[in-house]
C-alpha cells in the first residue's frame, strides 16, 4: 500500500481560550481527491492553516511527504496552496506572467546560479510560464495587470502559479469563492483535467456538496472534529449531512 502524502493526527488547534480544532486524525493517499465540509465556523480554514504550518497548532503531528511539517525545508515547493481570498493590493504593477513566474522562482531559489547558464534558466522558465498559462486556458492574460482580473480569471492564474512546477499535494481552501456557478463547474473540470495528468493529491475545503458529489474520491465532515469520513456516496448521506450541519445543512446544497 503508498504511504500517505499527507498524515495528521491528534491535531489540536488554539484561537485564544477557543478550541477550533479538536483531535482531527486523517490521511491522504496518493493520486486522491479529498474535500472537507461542515457549516461556516466549523473550522475548517483554521484546520488547513495548522496542516500548513501558517499557524501553530498545541498538539498532534502533521506530516507531508513523510516528513514533520516543520522539516520540508526545501520539499515545500513540492505543495502548492490556493487560499480562499488571494488579498493583494490591486494597483500594484505585476502582471500575470510575472506573478506565475514566482512560482518558478520558488523551487529554483536554493540552486546555484552561474553567469553562462542564466539564458537557459530564463528559457526554461518562460517556456514553463507559457505552458502553464496555455493549459489553464489563460495564456491571453499573459501581459494583463493581476489587478484587473475577473474573480475566475484570477483562480485560473493562481492555478498555473500552482502548475508551473511539478507539484504533489494541492491545497484549496475554498478555491470556488467569488466564482459564479458556469465558472465554478468549468473550473473543477479544468482541476480533474490537471489532476490526471499531473497525478494531484487534492485538498479541498468545499460548501458546494453536490460537486464535491460529483468529483472527490473522499470526504471528511468537519465542524471542529472529524464528524465522519469516507467515499461520498457514504459521508453525504442525510444522516452524516445533519450531524456535521445540524438542521439547517440543507441550504449548504447547490443545485446544477
Amino acid at each position: 500500500m503508498a504511504s500517505p502524502i499527507l498524515k495528521v493526527e491528534g491535531l489540536n488547534v488554539y484561537q485564544g481560550s477557543y478550541q477550533a480544532v479538536r483531535d482531527v486524525t486523517f490521511e491522504l493517499l496518493p493520486g486522491t481527491d479529498t474535500a472537507i465540509v461542515g457549516p461556516n465556523g466549523a473550522g475548517k480554514s483554521t484546520l488547513v492553516k495548522a496542516i500548513l504550518d501558517l499557524i501553530p497548532h498545541s498538539a498532534g503531528k502533521i506530516e507531508i511527504f513523510g516528513r514533520p511539517i516543520s522539516k520540508l525545508k526545501k520539499l515545500r515547493y513540492r505543495l502548492g496552496y490556493m487560499p480562499q481570498n488571494f488579498i493583494f493590493d490591486r494597483s500594484f504593477p505585476i502582471s500575470v506572467g510575472e506573478l506565475v513566474g514566482l512560482g518558478w522562482a520558488n523551487e529554483r531559489k536554493n540552486q546555484p546560479s552561474f553567469f553562462p547558464q542564466l539564458w537557459k534558466q530564463d528559457r526554461r522558465k518562460s517556456a514553463a510560464i507559457a505552458e502553464a498559462l496555455r493549459r489553464t486556458d489563460a495564456y491571453h492574460l499573459k501581459h494583463q495587470a493581476i489587478g484587473t482580473l475577473s474573480g475566475g480569471q484570477l483562480k485560473r492564474v493562481l492555478l498555473a502559479y500552482c502548475l508551473v512546477i511539478p507539484r504533489q499535494l494541492l491545497v484549496l481552501d475554498e478555491a470556488f469563492a467569488g466564482v459564479d456557478i458556469q465558472g465554478t463547474t468549468d473550473f473543477y473540470a479544468l482541476l480533474n483535467e490537471l489532476k490526471r495528468e499531473e497525478g494531484w493529491t487534492v485538498l479541498q475545503v468545499s460548501h458546494d456538496i453536490d460537486m464535491v458529489n460529483r468529483h472527490c474520491d473522499r470526504v471528511l465532515c468537519f465542524n471542529q472534529t472529524v464528524v465522519c469520513t469516507g467515499e461520498p456516496e457514504i459521508a453525504l448521506s442525510p444522516q452524516n449531512l445533519l450531524a456535521t450541519y445540524g438542521t439547517g445543512f440543507s441550504h449548504y446544497q447547490h443545485h446544477h
